[in-house]
């Protein structure tokens, strides 16, 4: 075996950097879907069904909102539909976008009506799904695509 063909196996069984790339992006799935799966936890358990059962807080809450106990019912309905949708595969995209305004008008309320230090936590929920509605993206086009056919 000469030097030549010994450095050419050697640098050949190196990882080529669209190869190292695919890595860093199976990893980074993983990451997100790790993420998907405790925040559709956290919205179905602690906060779409206290909702619904009518947890003294959260009447309270809605009650200082100020728009009836209607709404926090479609809340936590839209809560509980963002949680279904972030753990399918298809729809992980387009839940995780439709959350993002939930969580705008999360911001919203709590700066303009209930406690504006508070809204620091939906911002943050609100770029987590900004970044998972991203990697999803071509699933949500392939999605919307065979809604139109």
């Amino acid at each position: 075996m000469t030097a030549h063909t010994a450095t050419t196996h050697t640098a050949s069984a190196l990882p080529t950097v669209p190869e190292t790339a695919a890595g860093e992006r199976r990893v980074l799935r993983k990451v997100l879907w790790g993420a998907q799966i405790l925040l559709a936890a956290f919205l179905f358990f602690a906060s779409a069904l206290p909702k619904f059962a009518g947890q003294v807080d959260a009447v309270k809450t809605f009650d200082e909102i100020g728009w009836g106990q209607w709404f926090r019912y479609v809340t936590g309905a839209v809560e509980a539909a963002g949680a279904i949708g972030l753990v399918v595969p298809r729809l992980a995209g387009l839940a995780a976008a439709g959350l993002i305004g939930l969580m705008g008008g999360a911001v919203l309320t709590q700066v303009l009506v209930l406690e504006p230090a508070w809204a620091l936590l939906p911002a943050a929920y609100a770029a987590v799904f900004a970044a998972i509605a991203w990697d999803r993206r071509a699933e949500s086009r392939a999605v919307l695509r065979s809604l139109k056919r």
